[in-house]
């Protein structure tokens, strides 16, 4: 049984099904409908039935032949020993991999090379490529885990919208926040098509005005100081209790330090330039964007047993924290672990 979010409400039924279940084919979706098999609200629906947030969509057991598998692509040696060399971890159900800055995760308009394309190198023993479940943006490197079959897959991509998952991503923003720990709680809501002029943006919404703005969604981010470089940058540890477009690098901005090489939310510009964020730092830093997903914890899909997966930072960011002689390893996450407890 699923049960619509709050972001999820308002919208048709194959839609939602579809963002629960990114390889869920239409015509699997038109069939059970039709069977009376997909329910909601325990009543007989049709694929453009509108969900409404706290509904109850019923789902039957989803047998392989219901998801799509996109033929396989011809790719590269260099391309295949590319992708495999990412993998962090793999078992006959979850394969997991450190994805690289500046891959996307799915194709587009003006993408052709990208992770759902590129995942044919991921088969290994199976027939069939792993499917997504999440997804992380062009610019954000760090840990994705695909499920290695359809099973897995749906178990994976309904517990991503569950709570019963932690992410915590590490982040190099610009100054030092006023307190080294806390919560943020601005609203977001998607800029009007064309106005900014950047493609897809968020714009925060204070807390108290999200119910009454058009379009926003409450959205939640609990974060931690982890190191300071002076007073002009920051090394924090950052947990998105929501999953929201763009969450962290918006938040980020509305909390005034934006993240350093996101040009979008304002973590760019005179960089290291005059009296900007880099000014008597020392050393080249890189202009790309310091946002890593650097753990997943998370009940494993078919076991039940707590998994834990841990990502190292990429060239880029890795070259400035030798800048700075941050170290970047376990004793951060020990760190993040013991903030966070006290902040449950």
């Amino acid at each position: 049984m699923l049960e619509v979010g709050p972001e999820e409400t308002d919208q048709r039924l194959d839609r939602f099904l579809r963002r629960r279940f990114p390889h869920l084919t239409q015509g699997a979706i038109e069939k059970m409908c039709r069977k009376g098999d997909i329910r909601v609200e325990g009543a007989k629906c049709k694929s453009n039935t509108r969900v409404l947030e706290g509904q109850s969509v019923r789902m039957p057991p989803l047998p392989p032949h219901t998801f799509k598998q996109a033929p396989k692509a011809a790719i590269s040696e260099a391309d295949r020993r590319m992708m495999q060399s990412l993998v962090l971890y793999k078992d006959n159900d979850i394969i997991v991999i450190n994805k690289p800055h500046g891959l996307a995760v799915q194709g587009g308009s003006k993408t052709t090379k990208h992770i759902d394309g590129l995942s044919e190198a991921l088969c290994f023993d199976r027939e069939t490529k792993p499917l997504l479940v999440h997804r992380l943006d062009r610019d954000t490197s760090g840990v994705l885990v695909m499920g290695r079959h359809p099973q897995a897959a749906a178990r994976l991509a309904k517990l991503f919208q569950s709570k019963y998952i932690e992410k915590v991503y590490w982040a190099l923003v610009a100054g030092v926040p006023s307190r080294r720990e806390g919560r943020i709680r601005y609203g977001l809501v998607k800029a009007r098509h064309g106005e900014e002029g950047m493609g897809e943006k968020m714009h925060p919404i204070p807390p108290n005005e999200v119910d009454e703005t058009r379009g926003a969604k409450h959205a939640t981010t609990d974060y931690m100081v982890l190191e300071l470089a002076g007073q002009r940058l920051s090394w924090l540890a950052m947990s998105p209790q929501t999953g929201r477009t763009h969450q962290l690098r918006a938040h980020s901005a509305a909390l005034g330090h934006p993240i350093i090489g996101d040009g979008k939310y304002g973590g760019s510009g005179v960089e290291n330039k005059g009296d900007g964020w880099g000014a008597g730092i020392g050393g080249e830093m890189s202009k790309n964007m310091h946002l890593h997903a650097r753990l997943l914890r998370f009940e494993h899909p078919m076991t039940g047993r707590e998994v834990q997966f841990i990502a190292p930072l990429p060239k880029h960011m890795q070259q400035s924290w030798d800048i700075f002689g941050w170290k970047g390893n376990a004793e951060y996450d020990q760190m993040w672990d013991e903030a966070r407890s006290q902040m449950r």
